[in-house]
């Protein structure tokens, strides 16, 4: 049986272009899933591996959220893979019982393209930054994402009943 697809990458990839895309608005990680297509909680777990490798950085608080801490140009993707890859196979290689000497000759062998094949897949992406994908059209302003932000004091869209947690006089 194969394991479930590593996406890590890919959401880390989409979260750092929306966040090259839309320069110095913080973004949370609500409206980041609704374009990325994973779970809020997913995708926080994904920003803190970037977090830790230093490419993001979230401020606190009800209009904080998640920014670039680099320019996108020093953003290389091949950082980006082995900060979410790790040292996760990027093939499905199974374990076969031991004993089976063809199953142990397929282990050693695969083993070997495993190697090649993560070598060549950093090699191809470090020669791309985040900046280098940007789409056409950036900057973007926020409400290009399918999730509002929320009301802000002094918008059109905000009132003092905002901020009431419950009705008063009860």
């Amino acid at each position: 049986m194969s394991s479930p697809t590593n996406t890590r990458f890919a959401v880390a990839y989409h979260a750092l272009g929306l966040l090259a895309s839309i320069p110095g608005e913080p973004l949370s990680s609500e409206q980041m899933a609704a374009s990325v297509g994973s779970s809020s909680v997913y995708l926080r777990r994904v920003l803190g591996l970037l977090r830790r490798a230093g490419f993001v950085q979230s401020r606190p608080g009800l209009y904080g959220g998640w920014l670039l801490a680099r320019p996108p140009a020093e953003i290389r993707l091949g950082d980006v893979w082995r900060a979410v890859q790790g040292d996760e196979p990027v093939l499905g290689i199974h374990g076969p019982p031991s004993g089976c000497p063809v199953g142990d000759s397929v282990s050693t062998r695969l083993a070997q393209v495993e190697q090649r094949v993560a070598r060549a897949i950093e090699a191809s992406l470090d020669e791309l930054t985040v900046a280098d994908t940007t789409p056409d059209g950036a900057p973007f302003t926020p409400d290009i994402l399918t999730i509002p932000d929320p009301p802000r004091p002094g918008t059109a869209k905000w009132s003092p009943t905002d901020e009431q947690v419950a009705p008063s006089g009860s």
